[in-house]
């Protein structure tokens, strides 16, 4: 008689050792793991992102390595029973053994894989299943030398690196180290059954009066004794649907559906995020073999590329609502993926949310992310951009790749497709400007494929054929973006269309970050600022106390940018009084981020408002993999830089602005400008117009007092999903003294937004004599200020949240903010502000 399906995940009874030496095995405390947490585990190697111990860990990545595993007694197999070993990633060049035999070779650690061994378990003998890991980059290396007709260019990291599918990053990226790992990453298994789901897929379109979802479910059934498959469909624990079909000879099963008045999926802030279970149970007809079940989301997701008066749109629409898409790009959270914990993940993820950030962007040059992720994206109601998996370089279009390719994306694809916040996938991360880089060849008015892999940039071919063709089959509801940047075959620094990765702030030409707004093009997928991580962090890996000065030895190893020091300090020169004192050049550096990227978010926000000229802009980048000076603006640690901050308020559902016209004191030598104009507006993205009060103040920088009348606006209405101008002007500067211009907006009552613009640079205003306060009262801080006070942040402490920060303190306008975590008897959070003695 047939039997449900039992699965076992092999966590633990491992062990590992050096594959060419007669080394002991030792202990592996749980699987998934990599070779490199073992070592540490044991003591043998240092912990590589403290201090110079990178460099001490190099030759771990290229050593081979073996994991073994004596796998759990199995039942005598019945007729048509079948034992399968599942392996959800291995890391990378891996040979499977199992009792000495080889059962699988695999080298792709973004693959699948399932291996029938039914033939080679014995009821009642031992087994053992053991992993061989060749050195990643050795094994590269021959595939390279391989391939000498291939121009093996691109940017960071050993050119090798293309030619083999593992992640990157790991390689050494210009925020990362290298750390070249191997090793089980993913779950191990041992499945038993007669018939299972093997695939669970849902296709549906919501109509257009978005009251009615429609479509077809439909279940691949592996093994002969499932003959019937029964599917659900329920919401919050009750059924909207069920049906049940016969499995056909081509092991497929499907119903059509359909759902009248669905609680459709939103991205947060524009609506709920209910999700569906979908469920799929295979029988023989009397009994239960095996049930699947996924967790998805109606919702009507679309890419809107239409032809306008400046080039051609790119935004996003959901459910028939406009959605600007803020937010960030998402690297590996640790340079040791299994360690990362679901609860990590999720702080991570509701980070996001707390900041008003839309959209993540998965970036290609990292890993396909874990289950986890996803179905936090979906909870929360964060959109994904998700890259697959090729970045910075020239890859390879060899047909032994390119099959490696296809079944990686299939996989991925199919695992993906039911998440409600995969918003889009983008074929490759700045591959398309490693092309322009080294004059490589594309014609982009040539169509034919197979041409493509006749040039020297055969990996066009994986863009624009492979990877569409993927998409198409597998998730034919997620738009396709050939790459990122990349805007219908036109230079990728075009601003007119597509998405733009726009670096000439920090790279590039080094333009000041105050014109950030006035360099975007209409999606910008990347752009940002470094600023060192906050002093513990920094105290944390720094394990020699007289390398705790800005320019040490030890620090600078911590910052993998290229020419770091020189564009750090170009950006702190321009506009900040300097600083050698560590813990105030950290606060510099990190309100040169949190400026720049306001600038940028602020009037990229404003020009959503005009004809969606911005559909949306990711910060480079959310996150860390180790403890680094990088353009994060969360560290490794989660503590949040000032930059998380000052986003969140520019991003805020109501978010005031105030802004003068950009005046480069550089190229006039200093001189100032006679005069200023600027401009008061309302960004909003509530989807019904709302009546605020706006007021807007001239307070002296000298003296603290408002040295002409405040203006106020009453009952404004301010557009729904849009921009609102308020007020424009213009400054006398001959007539009046440096000031800052301070705007407030009330709804209801309730004070929802503020912001304040100073005259630019910084340097050249006098912070002396702030008169700054700041007192506890239980749950929250009051902070007041005589004069007008430039960047109040708060110390990050462990278990603390603070709900702002990087605040602009201005006479009159007492801030509140909610502290989260502080106890009676700890101390009070320290404070820094711009100028403080």
């Amino acid at each position: 008689m047939a039997t449900a399906t039992s699965s076992q995940e092999l966590t633990a009874g491992w062990s590992f050792r050096q594959t060419d030496t007669e080394d002991e095995w030792l202990r592996v405390t749980r699987v998934p793991t990599n070779v490199h947490l073992d070592l540490l585990n044991h003591g043998i190697i240092e912990d590589p992102f403290l201090g110079f111990n990178e460099l001490k860990c190099e030759w771990v990545g290229s050593r081979p390595w073996s994991y073994r595993v004596t796998l759990p007694p199995v039942q005598a197999a019945t007729s048509g029973t079948k034992h399968v070993l599942a392996f959800d990633g291995l890391d990378t060049y891996a040979t499977v053994k199992l009792d000495g035999k080889v059962v699988l070779e695999s080298d792709n650690m973004f693959v699948e894989h399932r291996v029938d061994v039914t033939d080679k378990l014995v009821s009642g003998k031992k087994s053992v299943l053991e992993i061989e890991f060749k050195p990643t980059l050795a094994e590269a290396q021959k595939v390279k030398d391989a391939h000498p007709e291939h121009k093996w260019v691109g940017f960071n990291g050993d050119m090798a690196r293309l030619a083999v599918r593992k992640a990157q990053y790991h390689f050494g990226w210009d925020w990362g180290p290298i750390l070249t790992t191997c090793g089980p990453w993913k779950a191990v298994r041992l499945e038993t059954y007669h018939a299972r789901v093997e695939d669970l897929r849902v296709d549906y379109e919501v109509d257009d009066t978005f009251t009615k979802v429609s479509g077809k479910i439909t279940a691949t059934i592996e093994g002969a004794s499932g003959k019937h498959v029964n599917f659900s469909a329920s919401f919050d624990d009750t059924e909207v649907f069920k049906g049940t079909t016969e499995v056909g000879s081509d092991g497929k099963a499907a119903v059509e559906f359909h759902v009248n008045e669905p609680k459709l999926w939103y991205p947060h802030g524009y609506g709920e995020q209910p999700l569906y279970t979908v469920t799929a149970t295979v029988t023989t007809g009397e009994h239960r073999l095996h049930s699947m079940s996924k967790r998805t989301g109606f919702r009507r997701g679309e890419l809107i590329q239409q032809p306008d008066e400046i080039g051609k749109t790119f935004f996003f629409r959901f459910n028939g609502i406009d959605v600007f898409c803020g937010g960030s790009d998402w690297i590996p959270a640790d340079s040791f993926t299994p360690r990362i914990s679901d609860d990590r993940y999720r702080k991570w993820l509701e980070m996001m949310v707390d900041g008003y950030q839309i959209m993540i962007r998965v970036w290609g040059g990292g890993i396909w992310e874990s289950d986890i992720f996803y179905d936090l994206c979906d909870e929360l109601g964060v959109l994904v951009w998700q890259d697959f998996m090729f970045g910075c370089g020239n890859y390879p279009a060899f047909p032994a790749i390119l099959e490696s390719i296809e079944e990686e994306c299939t996989c991925q694809t199919r695992r993906l497709r039911h998440h409600p916040s995969l918003a889009i996938y983008a074929g490759n991360n700045e591959d398309y400007q490693v092309q322009e880089s080294y004059n490589l060849t594309y014609d982009y008015e040539d169509k034919d494929p197979q041409s493509w892999l006749k040039t020297d940039f055969p990996a066009r071919y994986i863009y624009e054929k492979l990877l569409p063709d993927v998409v198409a089959a597998q998730s034919p509801h997620i738009p396709y973006h050939p790459g990122s940047p990349w805007g219908d075959g036109k230079i990728s620094s075009n601003p007119t269309v597509g998405d733009m990765h726009q670096w000439n702030v920090w790279h590039g030409t080094q333009e000041k970050y105050q014109i950030f707004d006035t360099l975007g093009g209409r999606f910008n997928s990347e752009f940002g600022m470094e600023a060192f991580p906050h002093i513990d962090t920094i105290k944390h890996y720094v394990t020699d106390p007289t390398q705790l000065y800005p320019q040490s030895h030890m620090i600078d190893f911590h910052n993998k940018a290229d020419g770091h020091e020189r564009r750090i300090a170009t950006y702190l020169v321009e506009n900040f009084r300097s600083q050698t004192d560590l813990e105030k050049f950290i606060h510099l550096t990190q309100l040169s981020q949190a400026e720049a990227l306001m600038f940028g978010y602020r009037g990229w926000r404003q020009q959503w408002g005009q004809k969606r000229f911005c559909g949306g802009a990711l910060v480079w980048q959310l996150n860390d993999c180790w403890p680094v000076t990088s353009w994060s603006i969360v560290d490794y640690f989660l503590r949040k830089k000032p930059a998380y901050y000052a986003m969140r308020r520019v991003l805020a559902p109501i978010a005031v602005a105030v802004k003068r016209a950009h005046h480069d004191w550089s190229v006039v030598h200093a001189r100032p400008a006679k005069t200023s104009t600027f401009e008061v507006w309302v960004a909003s993205s509530r989807t019904k117009a709302v009546k605020a009060t706006v007021e807007l103040r001239y307070i002296s920088i000298a003296t603290g007092e408002d040295i002409q009348p405040a203006k106020r606006w009453e009952n404004l209405i301010i557009v729904a999903n849009g921009t609102t101008p308020v007020f424009e002007s213009e400054i006398d500067n001959t007539a009046t003294e440096p000031h800052v211009l301070a705007t407030r907006i009330w709804i209801d009552g309730t004070l929802v937004s503020r912001d304040v613009d100073w005259p630019q640079p910084l340097k050249y205003l006098d912070f002396a004599d702030r008169g700054v306060e700041v007192i506890a009262e239980g749950h929250q801080v009051r902070v007041t200020a005589r004069k007008p006070t430039k960047g109040l942040v708060f110390e990050e402490r462990e278990g603390v949240l603070v709900e702002d920060s990087a605040l602009d303190i201005v006479p009159g306008d007492e801030h509140v903010v909610k502290v989260r975590g502080l106890g009676k008897q700890d101390k009070a959070l320290k404070w820094a502000y711009l100028g403080q003695p």
